[in-house]
């Protein structure tokens, strides 16, 4: 039995190579075009949805990202129809992958202009610039942030129907799913992810790592007491911050771990 062992763990340590050879990472590479003119791409983004991980094409509409198979990826450029593409064995065989987007067709809103007069002098002019009534101030010696303005409420027409908010959802998902909230954090940390999301208003990474749609997504956070206004202006970044912040506030509150008889009382 014992000369049996040194063949079991060889087998052991050859099953653990074969796997881990099997789903090593490999570059993807390939180039983003137009679907109808052909023309390439240029600072489309691309992002590893498993790995969170992501790059942006470069002038010529190409790119490389790390992948392994079975892995997917986002595929977005600003005003064409995103694409999720599952990784598959062929996609890693060397070969460069064309892949194209079609244009959205959405209808044109109108915009109104207005100009403000000034006239040169900085106490009066400085009181003709308007003023975004929602903007998020941080008071010192405070975690959460606040939005100066009146945010949209969810009315609830019943005490059950007030159980079920969509912060106790997004509660439970991260305490079930705590990947999800890993792959969110390194979205918001990490430098070249940052600058990719900061220029993003298509809500569709947070809606595919939450599991929402854009009405959810929206009702998530005006519970979390985001107003219109900046449900609609911020950058996807800016999304994924108000959503971190108010989960770790809402979990601070749900754990009891903002305790004020933990205050130490000074001794005389």
């Amino acid at each position: 039995m014992k000369k049996a062992l040194p063949f079991v763990f060889l087998l052991v340590s050859l099953t653990v190579f074969s796997q881990n050879d099997s789903i090593r990472k490999t570059l993807l590479k390939g180039q983003i075009i137009h679907a109808e003119t052909k023309k390439a791409l240029s600072a489309a983004h691309i992002l590893n949805l498993n790995t969170v991980e992501g790059t942006i094409t470069n002038e010529d509409g190409f790119f490389e990202l790390p992948t392994r198979v079975n892995d997917t990826i986002m595929v977005s450029y600003l005003g064409f129809s995103s694409i999720k593409l599952k990784i598959s064995n062929d996609l890693l065989k060397g070969n460069e992958l064309e892949i194209a987007l079609y244009e959205r067709s959405e209808e044109m809103r109108e915009v109104i202009i207005k100009s403000t007069n000034l006239i040169g002098v900085l106490e009066i002019d400085i009181k003709q610039v308007p003023k975004d009534n929602f903007t998020r101030i941080h008071i010192n010696g405070l975690p959460q942030t606040y939005e100066v303005g009146s945010p949209k409420r969810k009315n609830y027409s019943s005490p059950i129907a007030a159980l079920f908010q969509p912060v106790d959802f997004l509660y439970n998902l991260f305490g079930n799913k705590p990947k999800q909230l890993k792959k969110l954090q390194k979205l918001k940390h990490e430098d070249d992810l940052r600058k990719m999301l900061s220029g993003k208003f298509d809500r569709e990474v947070m809606m595919e790592y939450l599991g929402m749609d854009s009405q959810e997504l929206s009702e998530l956070l005006i519970d979390c007491n985001y107003s219109e206004y900046f449900i609609k202006k911020a950058s996807d970044l800016q999304l994924i911050e108000a959503i971190l912040d108010c989960y770790e506030n809402y979990k601070a509150l749900k754990k009891g771990s903002i305790g004020r008889d933990k205050i130490p009382v000074k001794k005389n």
